[in-house]
């Protein structure tokens, strides 16, 4: 099962990512959580001892040379484009219980794109995960889906979008969509969060015609607290973890 999980910032989209990872685990799955989200941080909300330490495979510079035989922030030359990555998962993951992260982090630059040896890293290692590997993967993207390519995208078997009751998030919900179709990414369910009562629901059905909802989430103080204290939304009583291993049983 490959999952990717897209949305606006400020959604709930890690919060969630990480709720789908500690259910899968407390499954008995073997998870590997990407953190492909360069402004979040899975890894804390999973509730990975050291997060904060935990080091995006963007910055790794001396692994990019290695393994594309072109030293980052260079300009021209030539470098491989499809560097060994199947070891990095199991080599450069944090562990907690049957859960290996990975936090990929972004890659700083001008312009409109990228062709350079940490791009080039990350894309491989994406193919990788979700081609090769045989565990649950789970991926918190950033707001579209910018490491995912044609060739992974149809490998993905969900791209979960979370939306809150509001007109950017909606707005960003359609944007995701219109992208993933272009690579052809079509199975896309919505995932409502932060509903406050049944007219947010029917505010989001309304607005969003033609989605397939997974399911929805009610907005609950006891989530945030939980990161505000630095502690996992997953380890205090919540709604929330009954419903997403509901979602878990459609997916």
């Amino acid at each position: 099962m490959k999952i990717a999980v897209s949305g606006k910032g400020g959604v709930g989209k890690t919060t969630f990512s990480a709720f789908l990872i500690r259910a899968f685990n407390e499954n008995n799955k073997h998870v590997l959580a990407i953190d492909a989200d360069p402004d979040a941080n899975l890894a804390a909300a999973v509730g990975i001892p050291g997060a904060e330490n935990i080091i995006p495979i963007s910055e790794m510079k001396d692994l990019a040379y290695e393994r594309t035989e072109a030293r980052p922030g260079t300009i021209g030359g030539f470098f491989k484009l499809n560097p060994k990555v199947d070891d990095l998962p199991d080599s450069l993951s944090a562990k907690f219980e049957n859960i290996k992260l990975m936090r990929l982090g972004g890659i700083k630059k001008g312009g409109a794109g990228c062709i350079c040896p940490e791009s080039t890293l990350l894309k491989a290692l994406v193919t990788h995960i979700v081609l090769a590997r045989d565990e649950v993967v789970v991926m918190d993207m950033e707001a579209g889906i910018e490491h995912l390519g044609r060739g992974t995208a149809q490998a993905v078997d969900k791209l979960l979008v979370v939306v809150e009751p509001g007109s950017r998030s909606i707005e960003t919900a359609r944007h995701i969509n219109q992208l993933a179709a272009e690579i052809g990414l079509t199975s896309i369910w919505l995932v409502g969060n932060k509903i406050r009562n049944k007219k947010d629901e029917e505010f989001l059905k309304d607005h969003l015609p033609g989605f397939s909802f997974l399911g929805f989430l009610p907005y609950d103080d006891a989530l945030i607290e939980a990161d505000l204290n630095g502690v996992s939304p997953y380890d205090v009583p919540s709604l929330a973890k009954t419903l997403i291993k509901e979602m878990i049983a459609k997916i």
